[in-house]
């Protein structure tokens, strides 16, 4: 049991400067040129220093040869539907990647609602959105470009949806017209509240094409499917003859009917043109003025305190990697203290991923209670404890550290270093995410989607540790064997909007190569539309022998002509 969250800060050493949140690493300008300093002794704000006409135009040189990679991406993908038409030109006139990447740090800082932690809250729930939107709102095209997707990232889960995925018969309110008639699927989207935009916001997408995009309109009678059809889906005014069906064509914003409550209509388009403009407009930014802040203290040696690491790795964007941290620690290795019946530990944990030039990328730091019932205590020992924290990387190649603290037992202490290779998801090369198999995986409420530990999109999956890569994991065979992988970039037919690909899994004996279970399944039964796939299963093992095993996921794509595969090991107990 893991709880009692509180934070902490812990050095994994000295030597270490802080940089940008997002993993940027900053370059020295080529041939600083000495600058005037003002008259308090402060440093100039390099984005409000003066610079000659031959600099300005250098910088606008560089802009156009140097924003092509990881800085174009961060601006026109990552943050395109939070950033501000004067951040956005700002970022644009800088003439380094120092300057990026200081810019870039406090864009984050800025709206961050705890200065004083080293997690940034917000940054983390935008990636994760953006995360959500890939693996729900994708339609041809990644989540994150649709209109759903925008306002989700823009304004998180609404309180309320009114879903209509196949249309069909509609009854009109009165405003608009009244009468029946099919529509087009279509959703509306309620949020009971809106900062800067008002109460009681009612949002509409419309998917016209019938293909899983569902665009944003102010057009209350696009997802009218008859509206174009003489004579069909009547309003109740021109079922009486008290209208006709062409004056709903004669200009105006909508092609509504007219109604008893319809007189309205006219004077709102204003506000419907309005409410449009806020909500993609970017978010106003809450917290403009705090400062960066971090805080560095030596880590004391002492005995060694064990404990096994694993790092995953999930898309989110082109530029952007979720990498899963899942630290493992023995029961019997932590000091417990009793007291009125309850025995409890508490292990400090401190996690920093630097770049190869020693540059600090993220840092994360937890103090974890670990309790028992005393008269249990000797039979738990035995057991597991997991944490996990998920960062959001850009790819590369990094350094992870991670330090944990017995504070039952001060000198009893551990360390774990290794690097850190962040892969790059390419578009149109289909690629997957990390195989994960796990001792709990299942579906989390509509609440808990995307957020929580060891929550991935809309499933709890909890991921066995072994002591390396190399290492099987344990399963017992009175226990459910659960895998979780994600499939990116599969192809959709122009025509279809839909993907065309085979995934098949398969578990083998290690030590005959026999397959033991296959299993076939088609892409269009896990998300038609969809270039973003998520293959979870939960299959019994009772009937394997104890020994070694394999599983296997392979992917075969009929549209973009690919094929892809994960595997790993594991042990029947």
């Amino acid at each position: 049991m893991l709880n009692g969250r509180t934070f902490f800060f812990v050095a994994l050493g000295c030597g270490l400067a802080f940089t940008t949140a997002t993993g940027f690493s900053a370059q020295p300008a080529a041939n600083p040129q000495p600058q005037a300093q003002p008259a308090n002794g402060q440093e100039l704000d390099p984005l409000k220093r003066e610079r000659s006409d031959k600099e300005k135009f250098q910088a606008q040189k560089a802009v156009r040869q140097e924003l092509k990679g990881a800085y174009k991406t961060w601006l026109n993908q990552d943050v395109l539907w939070i950033i501000s038409d004067e951040e956005s030109k700002a970022f644009k006139s800088l003439s380094n990647d120092e300057e990026r990447d200081a810019f870039i740090e406090q864009f984050w800082l800025r709206r961050n609602p705890n200065p004083d932690s080293p997690e940034n809250e917000f940054r983390e729930e935008h990636y994760r959105r953006i995360a959500y939107a890939n693996e729900h709102y994708a339609a041809g095209k990644p989540g994150w470009k649709t209109d759903r997707g925008h306002v989700y990232i823009s304004f998180g889960k609404p309180d309320s949806i009114d879903s209509h995925p196949s249309g069909g018969s509609y009854q009109r309110p009165m405003e608009e017209g009244g009468g029946e008639t099919s529509t087009f699927p279509f959703e509306t989207w309620h949020y009971r509240y809106l900062e800067g935009i008002g109460d009681n916001i009612d949002l509409e997408f419309v998917d016209t094409c019938q293909c899983g995009d569902y665009h944003f309109t102010i057009d209350r009678s696009e997802k009218d499917a008859l509206l174009h059809v003489p004579g069909a889906g009547l309003t109740q005014a021109e079922e009486m003859g008290q209208a006709k069906k062409a004056d709903r064509f004669k200009g105006g914003l909508e092609n509504l009917g007219t109604g008893p409550n319809s007189s309205s209509n006219q004077s709102k388009q204003f506000d419907r043109i309005e409410l449009a403009a806020k909500i993609f407009a970017p978010p106003p930014i809450k917290f403009k003025d705090l400062e960066s802040f971090i805080s560095e203290h030596k880590l004391l040696s002492g005995p060694v305190f064990p404990f096994d690491v694993r790092t995953d790795f999930v898309k989110v964007t082109e530029s952007t990697v979720m990498v899963p941290i899942t630290v493992q620690i023995k029961s019997r290795d932590i000091t417990y203290v009793t007291k009125d019946g309850v025995a409890k530990g508490v292990v400090n944990i401190l996690g920093k991923v630097t770049t190869l030039t020693h540059k600090t990328v993220q840092t994360f730091e937890d103090t974890v209670e670990v309790t028992e019932p005393a008269e249990l205590l000797e039979k738990s020992l035995n057991n597991q404890k997991v944490y996990w924290k998920a960062l959001p990387l850009i790819p590369g190649l990094y350094r992870l550290d991670i330090a944990i603290k017995d504070v039952n037992n001060p000198d009893h202490m551990g360390i774990y270093g290794s690097s850190l290779e962040v892969p790059t998801y390419h578009d149109e090369k289909l690629a997957t995410s990390s195989l994960i198999l796990a001792d709990q995986m299942n579906t989390v409420s509509s609440r808990e989607i995307g957020s929580g530990n060891f929550i991935i999109g809309n499933t709890f999956i909890r991921p066995r540790v072994s002591a390396n890569r190399a290492t099987p994991v344990n399963f017992k065979r009175n226990q459910p064997f659960n895998f979780w992988m994600q499939v990116y970039n599969l192809g959709i037919d122009d025509a279809t909007k839909s993907n065309q690909a085979t995934v098949t899994y398969q578990i083998t004996e290690m030590a005959s190569g026999a397959v033991v279970l296959e299993k076939e399944l088609e892409s269009k039964d896990l998300g038609a539309h969809s270039d973003q796939l998520t293959v979870e299963k939960s299959l019994p093992i009772a009937g394997l022998q104890p020994g070694k095993y394999k599983v296997t996921i392979k992917v075969n794509d009929a549209i973009s002509k690919q094929e892809i595969a994960q595997s790993a090991p594991f042990v029947v107990e």
